[in-house]
């Protein structure tokens, strides 16, 4: 709202220091001020509220050390989270951006389930809360409205460089050629981008078009369901991981931006073209909402640092799965969440291996097996001595190498 405002300030009456609303940069900065301010100056009266409204936690004991005094702390803390991304973001971004519109809807959409999931444990008195079929239904409605919105809105494009000897002629015949001369005209594409490649660019549409090229029209199909599988994944991922103090936030606020430099760099033209990548138009505008995204994550760290003073929840745990996924779609990065999102794909495995060892030799023997002391991972390392400090600050420094490890994938093919 802000940035339409200033905009007409600047068309109407030169209004000295409006242009400056005009710079991405800018608004991304100001976007993540505000959000850390809203996030720690009102995080505290949100805390209070929740303790008002006796939305203690519930803690079930797991035998581990320090449990029992985090009985009562509040939950469904994703809220101020929520808001200190919101806020921000509809004062400073282009409303009528496609990207930012669906980050909008992945929001108010997951945290609405994140948050009937805590209303059902804490008023309902419903330990399991939302039934777990009802949380995957949700992800893969997501998933379907972002894949589908992706692949027919008209503003979602891509522009693929020109052939290599056509880009040579033209330089040759002027060095000081503008770069967006080197790219074909805007065209839908399902391309994505494959790590550690050389020709890391795959087309969706390659895995149904060997079997007849006109399979082509249904490259949707495909696209629609890979959504969907991200978008659960990776939702799952950050729920599981939120298990012990600053872990998942932390984490998430690590690996949103990396994204938020992937959506920099894949949105700019000039970086596109010296970096060799996919130049995705108006997909820089994500950055804002990114940089209120981040912001809101760090200040929620105020409050959720040992000892936490208040827990996310589903409602933020939820959330921010959803929103890194959708980040990661826009722009054609989902096959590099194996990396970025690693801590998300040990928490996850941990739990997958634990359950389906302990039911194979539950049969096989007689009695369940466990590989780890307790799954997810984080509580393995809880079993067996560490205190979560120590584990969060690990996870976090793991957390930073991988995203180093997925931004030199811009140049290492």
């Amino acid at each position: 709202m802000l940035y339409y405002l200033f905009e007409y300030l600047e068309k109407q009456f030169q209004f000295p220091g409006a242009t400056l609303f005009g710079f991405l940069t800018f608004r991304a900065a100001l976007a993540m001020i505000l959000s850390l301010l809203i996030s720690t100056i009102y995080g505290k009266r949100i805390i209070r509220f929740l303790q008002k409204k006796q939305m203690g936690e519930t803690i079930r004991d797991l035998g581990l050390d320090g449990q029992a005094q985090k009985a009562g702390t509040p939950t469904m803390g994703g809220i101020i989270i929520i808001l200190a991304t919101l806020i921000p973001v509809l004062l400073l971004a282009k409303l009528e951006n496609i990207y930012i519109i669906l980050l909008i809807v992945t929001t108010l959409w997951m945290g609405v389930i994140g948050f009937i999931d805590d209303y059902l444990k804490k008023f309902k008195n419903d330990k399991e809360g939302l039934k777990g079929r009802f949380k995957i239904l949700g992800q893969v409605g997501l998933g379907i409205i972002i894949g589908t919105t992706l692949f027919f809105h008209d503003d979602v494009t891509m522009k693929e460089k020109l052939p290599l000897e056509v880009q040579q002629e033209l330089l040759a015949e002027n060095p000081k050629i503008e770069a967006s001369k080197l790219f074909k005209e805007e065209v839908k594409s399902t391309k994505t981008t494959i790590p550690f490649v050389k020709g890391n660019e795959f087309d969706y549409s390659d895995l149904i078009t060997w079997i007849s090229p006109d399979l082509e029209k249904y490259a949707w199909i495909i696209f629609i369901l890979i959504s969907i599988l991200i978008i659960t994944a990776v939702s799952n991922g950050a729920n599981l991981t939120d298990g012990i103090d600053g872990l998942a936030a932390g984490t998430s606020a690590i690996i949103v931006l990396t994204l938020g430099i992937f959506a920099w760099v894949s949105g700019n033209i000039i970086f596109s073209e010296y970096l060799n990548i996919m130049y995705i138009p108006r997909v820089e505008e994500i950055t804002i909402y990114i940089a209120a995204f981040v912001g809101a994550l760090i200040g929620f760290l105020w409050y959720n640092t040992f000892p936490a003073q208040v827990f996310m929840g589903d409602t933020g745990s939820l959330t921010i799965g959803g929103v890194i996924a959708v980040i990661a779609i826009a722009v054609r990065k989902e096959w590099l969440i194996p990396v970025l999102c690693g801590i998300f794909l040990a928490e996850n495995m941990s739990v997958i291996m634990q359950v389906s060892w302990f039911k194979y030799t539950k049969k096989k023997y007689g009695e369940g097996r466990r590989i780890f002391k307790m799954s997810p991972l984080h509580h393995h390392y809880q079993k067996s001595g560490y205190h979560e400090s120590k584990i969060v600050t690990r996870f976090w420094i793991i957390g930073i190498l991988l995203a180093i490890l997925s931004i030199v994938t811009l140049k290492i093919r």
